[in-house]
């Protein structure tokens, strides 16, 4: 039988749990839209940096890791000529002393971004034997002392590379040794200089302080992400617990009516078939027993399922549908109905007989495998064309649910944590039954979920396709 509504046209979208979104759109020529440089080069500033790796050593592309170097590369380059010259020619001191000097200052700025605390160890010492020897320069009046104007921009660049890099016990212990050494030298200043030890000690902390804070927040950034993936294997863990305290509800309404049958049984056997020798009644009586004792423990395990929080009181959760009679294949039209009265078009197509085939469990499963397919398209896929096919042959019931994508003006759902009950529920039903699912998107831009379920314990497979934890998601 069939159920159609009018749609507008298609587009591509989202299908039910567990299926990825459609992709990005696509720019002339049929290249994707994605993060701009920008917005690559700051995620890269705010990824922490290990302990062995050098800055943007998690950058998506290799130009942007090489930037570092190349920045600190041409840094190096311009200091060093500008140094020697500086120390040479304004500050009068020897040729040789300002060529060792200028290399002794700037070439350590290399190793800052993979090493930055042993940089900053060389440049200070090499920055304190400057400020010595130029208390002995011919021409150091009227030029800032203890540091120069190409050590200052040196020792800021070194501090950028420190931030990003270092605890933050590090950079202020660095903050606190750079003001140190400047007030310390300041006993020993010469005549007519500016002393600049206060203004880099001042520039020195806001540079860590900006550069720490951008750290700061890739750790934070970080830790929320490792607790997030916490969070989530523990949400499938209490969602597989859920599915599958579910399923044994369920489960019980099977079995229980299979025992009330043995049990009606044996206790009317005497009655039914007089003249049975007495150590015949009594194993009979004996059946009755057992089968009323495993009811009774059965109903008891059932109220500590069905109360609230695992409470073990009898109030149940309060659903009157715990204690409606279980749905099966027999009930899939009535199902399919009020999807369409939902909106959603729907194809039913159901094999003749296919409910009577089915032993309860796997009618059970059935149903609800088909439930949970046609509760996703509407969730993810609204609009979209479905069509439900089942069929069955001498060994197993086919279930398979397609949909097309999302209509062209529907609002699909947005990510969220929601019940989990998707993807997992089936997988759990189809292993109850020793079965197997297949899920995963089609071309064009759709869904499809088939499941296989053995008429006969044993028939099939318990394990499921290696798609479903694929493409596993939060319903």
């Amino acid at each position: 039988m069939s159920f159609r509504r009018r749609t507008p046209p298609a587009r591509p979208g989202r299908g039910p749990r567990g299926r990825p979104r459609a992709p990005p759109a696509a720019r002339p020529g049929g290249r994707t839209r994605g993060p701009g440089a920008p917005a690559q080069l700051a995620a890269a500033l705010r990824t922490p940096a290990g302990a062995a790796q050098p800055l943007f050593a998690q950058a998506p592309k290799a130009w942007q890791r090489a930037l570092p170097y190349v920045l600190v590369g041409i840094v190096v380059v311009s200091l060093l000529p500008t140094t020697i010259v500086v120390l040479s020619d304004d500050y009068g001191m020897d040729g040789g002393w300002a060529g060792a000097l200028g290399v002794a200052q700037t070439v350590p700025l290399l190793l800052s971004v993979t090493r930055p605390l042993p940089a900053w160890l060389l440049v200070l010492v090499a920055d304190t034997l400057g400020a010595v020897l130029l208390t002995q320069a011919d021409k150091v009046a009227g030029h800032s002392w203890p540091w120069t104007p190409m050590a200052v921009v040196g020792y800021l660049v070194l501090m950028a590379c420190l931030g990003l890099r270092e605890s933050i016990r590090t950079l202020v212990a660095v903050w606190l040794v750079t003001g140190a050494l400047g007030a310390v030298l300041g006993f020993f200043q010469p005549a007519d200089t500016m002393n600049t030890a206060a203004l880099l000690f001042v520039l020195v902390g806001v540079v860590l302080a900006l550069t720490g804070a951008l750290r700061g927040l890739g750790d934070a950034r970080q830790r929320i992400a490792e607790q997030e993936s916490i969070s989530e294997a523990e949400r499938s863990r209490r969602t597989l617990l859920e599915e599958r305290a579910r399923i044994a509800r369920e489960l019980h309404d099977v079995v229980a009516h299979h025992m009330s049958v043995i049990t009606v049984q044996a206790d009317s056997a005497p009655y039914r078939l007089p003249g049975m020798p007495e150590p015949v009644q009594e194993e009979f009586a004996a059946i009755a027993a057992g089968a009323r004792q495993s009811l009774g423990e059965m109903r008891r395990l059932l109220t500590v399922l069905r109360a609230p929080d695992g409470a073990g009181g009898a109030g149940g959760d309060g659903g009157d549908g715990e204690r409606g009679p279980q749905p099966g294949i027999g009930r899939l039209q009535q199902l399919v109905e009020a999807t369409v009265r939902a909106g959603q078009p729907v194809e039913l197509s159901l094999a003749a007989g296919a409910a009577r085939a089915a032993p309860p469990a796997v009618d059970l499963s059935a149903y609800r495998i088909v439930q949970e397919a046609l509760a996703n398209v509407v969730r993810h896929a609204p609009g979209a064309s479905t069509r439900v096919s089942v069929t069955v042959d001498d060994d197993e019931v086919l279930v398979l649910v397609v949909n097309g994508p999302a209509a062209r003006d529907a609002v699909v759902e947005p990510d969220g944590p929601g019940t989990g009950h998707g993807l997992v529920g089936m997988r759990e039903r189809v292993r109850l039954t020793g079965g197997t699912l297949d899920t995963g998107p089609l071309p064009d831009g759709g869904f499809r979920v088939a499941a296989r379920l053995p008429l006969r314990a044993g028939a099939g497979s318990a394990d499921t396709d290696g798609t479903d934890d694929m493409n596993e998601e939060r319903s």
